[in-house]
């Protein structure tokens, strides 16, 4: 069996139509057919109706989609897996980390341990949550800091990744000050016109938490969202330069709450408390990281 006909059967699974299938995996349409029919043949039993227009999965076939993309899955796993065992005496440390944290929260986090742990060479990936998930997932990093929260699961909480809690931290919907300061974007439930939102977009981990918690409430309030965008530290700037309010972790604005060029603004129930925490591939990992582990977490999960 070639392990490129599961692609093929995927992509016919999700097209339904082999024209356009064929065309995706860059082939003519006979050439892809057949290797449609040699998957079929191999298993012994037909995965597509083709009686119909569009084609349809057959019952087969409904259940085959879950094993060709976990075979892929596992696949896409081995080089990564392969290099971990190969490099089991190495003494780096592989990291993704969320923007914010990665320079909020890491530098001094990693900086208290130095007293008690030798920390040699770090990789580090900063990135939005659903790209350091993915690096987890695919095994090509060893762990995975991020903000979380204890009733939003992740993709990794999902899985069964081992995680620690390091911090904490708090999401703050916040406006710019004006001149006699008092918040410019000011907040009142029963106030006529729209809050101006500067809002997270669907791929945000900080944005899963924050419609998770109170996305219920917010829809039912008079909301104009003007920005949109993946990060706290994009929508920061925004925020300072009087655009509307958002929901920003606090370690992010610390010095702007001192100086009193953010305010806080909304009800106390939307300030949603966060947690720091630290994720370890559930896979081997080289003896380094695994000691790394057991210093941060006190040898739990």
């Amino acid at each position: 069996m070639n392990i490129s006909w599961l692609e093929d059967f995927l992509a016919l699974a999700s097209t339904k139509n082999f024209s356009r299938a064929a065309d995706s995996r860059h082939m003519t349409q006979p050439a892809f057919g057949r290797r449609i029919r040699a998957l079929e043949e191999w298993l012994g039993t037909e995965l597509f109706d083709r009686s119909t227009q569009p084609v349809a999965l057959t019952e087969t076939g409904e259940w085959f989609i879950k094993i060709a993309r976990d075979t892929l899955a596992q696949v896409m796993r081995l080089p990564a897996e392969a290099q971990a065992i190969e490099a089991s005496w190495s003494t780096t440390l592989q990291f993704a980390a969320t923007h914010t944290l990665s320079f909020t929260f890491m530098p001094n986090w990693l900086r208290s341990l130095e007293p008690r742990l030798s920390i040699g060479a770090i990789q580090c990936v900063s990135d939005m949550l659903q790209r350091c998930e993915s690096l987890m997932l695919q095994g090509k990093v060893q762990f995975v800091l991020s903000h979380a929260h204890p009733h939003v699961q992740g993709q990794l909480d999902a899985a069964g990744y081992p995680s620690v809690q390091l911090g904490d931290d708090n999401l703050l919907p916040v406006s710019l000050s004006d001149d006699t300061g008092l918040a410019l974007h000011h907040v009142d439930e029963t106030a006529q016109a729209p809050i101006q939102l500067l809002d997270y977009s669907a791929e945000s981990g900080i944005g899963r938490i924050l419609h998770k918690t109170l996305g219920q409430e917010l829809a039912g309030l008079s909301i104009q969202r003007v920005f949109t965008a993946h990060l706290a530290s994009v929508l920061k700037p925004m925020v300072l330069s009087g655009r509307g309010i958002a929901w920003l972790p606090q370690s992010l604005i610390t010095d702007d709450l001192a100086s009193g060029r953010l305010m806080p603004v909304g009800p106390e129930r939307w300030r949603i408390p966060l947690q720091v925490r630290l994720y370890r591939d559930r896979s081997k990992i080289n003896r380094t990281a695994e000691m790394f582990w057991d210093a941060v977490s006190g040898g739990g999960s």
